[in-house]
């Protein structure tokens, strides 16, 4: 083989590596999924529920929250909703107080341990063997919970995703457009997987798990909304993803905010492959192909941008790979003038999607550098 030839084989290998990863694999389960769905059976939920929502310091945010919950559709089977505490020093505990419903209780505990500490020691104390759990950000839309509980008439599902939905002001920032765009890709892989067989993960805003299949996750877990929904795929339930149980939230508009939240995430996906390398097994994972394909895989991107881009400098004597570089060059400067029209406040329509991609790849080699160096950290910050 040439050293031209050579650099070629680099390059299409990493240009299709990327293009899986990021188009074929949306593409292929969006395939599976129609030509193989597998059926829910869907029916009024009846049984009692538990909520769970576990907080630091959302004193703040906790009575508008908990009115969203109390008001929505099944309501009147909500046999507790259960605030836990994760060291908060601010009034927490006088808001659970003065909202004086027997239904409302707080856990507290004293200092911080993180949300997988927390969710070990609260779900096993439900009362229901339903529990949904939340964040105390996002408002809940008035039929969340019922959608959420109606999947659970199929015994075959063991948990299920809500959905999260961005409302954004007016036109919104370019970070907000990026971050939008993003998440609608997210959502559609999300329903194909669950119409095909099971989501590897879950909605952290709002989910629902069956108590019984609940198993202690690591004290150190960054993506607890992953590695509980996969146990209990692994288990030999489904994982569902349901867009009408929808949470609303308000995207970021700041690129450094946003990088922080997907650097714990994709440290997160790599933390997976140390404390859950059974899960790369074919024969030890249901999902396998989804669990790699979408969780594990995009963590290669940015090495295989590299390398592609490496191959084709290299390459560029060759007319057909100056006019790639050219194109190479185009959507790197494009994701730049996105950079620069956030940086200058202004709003655009064109560069989002490219400023949100190499954003996302460049945060993934942050967090894999924190991966390798164990930075994971269990405690979280309010945003």
């Amino acid at each position: 083989m040439t050293v031209f030839a050579f650099w070629q084989l680099i390059f299409w290998l990493s240009i299709l590596g990327v293009a899986y990863i990021f188009v074929g694999y949306p593409l292929l389960v969006f395939a599976l999924s129609r030509l193989r769905p597998m059926r829910t059976r869907k029916s009024p939920n009846t049984k009692p529920l538990s909520v769970v929502i576990v907080g630091f310091n959302e004193a703040a945010r906790l009575p508008g929250k908990i009115a969203s919950v109390l008001a929505c559709e099944d309501a009147h089977l909500l046999r507790e909703l259960i605030v836990a505490s994760d060291g908060s020093t601010d009034d927490t505990a006088a808001v659970i107080f003065a909202l004086n419903n027997p239904r409302v209780r707080l856990v507290a505990f004293p200092e911080r341990r993180g949300k997988p500490s927390v969710l070990n020691a609260v779900i096993p104390q439900c009362q229901s063997d339903i529990v949904v759990l939340m964040d105390a950000r996002q408002e809940v839309d008035h039929a969340a919970i019922s959608e959420l509980a109606a999947n659970f008439a199929d015994e075959s599902v063991g948990v299920v995703s809500g959905e999260l939905v961005f409302r954004t002001k007016g036109e919104g920032s370019t970070v907000a457009r990026g971050i939008g765009i993003y998440w609608r890709y997210e959502k559609f892989i999300r329903k194909c997987e669950g119409r095909f067989r099971s989501v590897p993960g879950a909605t952290g805003a709002l989910y629902a798990l069956r108590r019984s299949l609940f198993q202690p996750i690591p004290a150190q877990t960054l993506l607890d909304d992953v590695v509980i929904p996969m146990q209990a795929v692994t288990a030999g339930y489904r994982c569902l993803f349901e867009p009408m149980a929808i949470a609303w939230d308000q995207p970021s508009d700041s690129t450094k905010k946003e990088s922080i939240r997907k650097r714990r995430t994709i440290a997160g996906a790599a933390q997976l492959i140390v404390n859950h390398s059974a899960w790369l097994l074919p024969w030890r994972n249901p999902i396998w192909f989804e669990f790699v394909s979408h969780k594990l895989a995009r963590l290669l991107s940015p090495a295989l941008l590299l390398a592609a881009a490496t191959a084709n400098i290299l390459l560029a004597s060759h007319p057909a790979y100056a006019v790639l570089l050219t194109w190479h060059a185009v959507f790197y400067a494009s994701a730049m003038i996105g950079w620069w029209f956030q940086r200058a406040g202004r709003r655009s329509v064109l560069f989002g999607a490219q400023l949100m991609f190499v954003t996302l790849n460049a945060t993934t080699v942050a967090a894999l550098w924190d991966a390798v160096r164990g930075r994971f950290r269990a405690t979280w910050q309010r945003n």
